[in-house]
């Protein structure tokens, strides 16, 4: 570990509870030991690291945050005037409003907004309002939605229960106990069992919660059958768009598939790596949060809102969703091309602009792990994930695919001549989550 990163983290440790803020930012589920761990400069998807490395970001680009790329230029000034004119006062900025109307311009089902700064907060306030308005405890979900004791409450009654959506061996210590049973998981494309859930708790479900897309495309029939038992049960029927949000198109994707939620929550994507989180929804549901408190200091600063109106306009003025789609395309292509050259298994699935891919076999963790070396070797931060930025170009895409196709030779050769752990310098990455020491 000689880098000035490296050494930073262990100290990070000792003074902050598993090391980051961010489970997904943990250097141990990238390379231990040898992740760079802190950048001093990000632009784009060029990223320096506190040794002044270079990187191309070929990975998560701020977990998906940074849709425009590193430090756009149009956003942070618009981030600047912000704080010129003041982030914070007694009385409300004027964005905000603008910012609602700009919101159901693009969601005409929708009629008015609240805000948050995070996407699992959002979140927390969209069931809260849904609670509110169907006077209802339980909540009926699939896949992953933030860490809040609404959500974790699926693993209090069976620990397994988050296995398929969050992470595997997750325990909801702290959560109230008294929360058992109000989280009800079933899984994706599978409307067998939200009509079983539907069944069995006839009249108590508040709302039904759920990504539009993510890793599969829904099946035929799958997201009109969730419309139907929403409305024919009474529940609220809340899209996560915080992941999927302005990927495919300039606004929610569920507008791409037809489908017309009763609420639908933003943050991430929409104000390109300022904290920002919407919850939009039709006026009779919403205005429920009068009936409860729903209510933070910090959701009322300047920059959030100006941030998220420089990056919508910007991402409808260029039409940036055709852009992500065409670099997850060319990148899945060239995951295949390169598996295939090198004779190595790889299942490739995702939504174009948020593509991943995962090795076959026993050892799919390890390879995971020394693809990740290679490619930092090679002057990228990578993993088997690639969240597509309009920086990302074609120059760069080049670049990557010829590392990649270099390096998963290398790791074939090292499979056929049962070397592979020859190769990894450090320990293996982390699979799912961990108790870090």
């Amino acid at each position: 570990m000689s880098g000035k990163g490296q050494r930073l983290y262990p100290r990070a440790k000792s003074r902050i509870p598993g090391g980051t803020q961010l489970l997904s930012k943990r250097p141990e589920m990238f390379l231990p030991e040898h992740w760079p761990s802190y950048y001093s400069k990000a632009k784009g998807v060029d990223v320096w690291d506190l040794d002044e490395n270079h990187y191309i970001d070929m990975s998560y680009n701020g977990m998906g945050a940074c849709i425009l790329g590193a430090a756009d230029p149009d956003v942070d000034e618009a981030a600047r005037k912000a704080i010129e004119s003041g982030t914070m006062s007694t009385l409300n900025c004027p964005e905000e409003v603008e910012l609602a109307d700009l919101f159901c311009e693009i969601h005409p089902w929708a009629g008015m907004v609240r805000y948050a700064r995070t996407g699992g907060e959002a979140m927390a306030v969209a069931v809260r309002i849904a609670r509110a308005y169907t006077r209802r405890d339980r909540v009926a979900f699939c896949g992953y939605h933030g860490w809040h004791d609404w959500y974790l409450a699926a693993n209090l009654a069976e620990e397994r229960a988050l296995d398929g959506h969050l992470l595997p061996g997750l325990e909801p210590l702290g959560v109230p106990r008294g929360l058992i049973g109000t989280a009800l998981p079933f899984r994706y494309n599978h409307l067998e069992e939200l009509k079983a859930l539907a069944s069995r708790y006839t009249g108590e479900i508040a709302a039904i919660v759920m990504e539009p897309v993510r890793s599969m495309e829904p099946e035929s029939g799958f997201l009109e059958g969730v419309r139907e038992i929403a409305s024919h049960i009474g529940a609220v029927l809340i899209i996560d768009e915080i992941s999927s949000g302005f990927r495919l198109n300039s606004g929610g994707a569920h507008l791409v598939y037809g489908l017309e939620p009763d609420m639908a929550v933003f943050a991430k994507a929409i104000s390109n790596g300022y904290p920002m989180a919407a919850v939009i929804g039709r006026d009779n549901v919403m205005q429920a949060a009068q009936n409860t408190f729903i209510s933070s200091t910090y959701w009322t600063d300047r920059i959030g809102p100006a941030a998220a109106l420089a990056t919508i306009r910007k991402h409808i003025k260029y039409d940036v969703s055709k852009h992500l789609i065409r670099i997850g395309q060319r990148v899945k292509q060239g995951w295949c091309e390169a598996a295939k050259h090198s004779k190595l298994t790889v299942e490739i699935g995702g939504i174009e602009p948020l593509a991943h891919f995962s090795f076959s076999g026993e050892e799919s963790q390890t390879m995971k792990t020394i693809f990740i070396q290679l490619m930092l070797e090679r002057g990228f931060l990578a993993s088997t994930a690639l969240y597509a930025t309009y920086a990302h170009q074609d120059i760069h895409l080049q670049r990557y695919e010829n590392a990649v196709s270099e390096v998963m030779s290398i790791m074939r050769q090292s499979l056929q001549q049962q070397s592979l752990s020859k190769i990894l310098k450090g320990p293996v990455a982390h699979a799912g989550f961990k108790r870090l020491a």
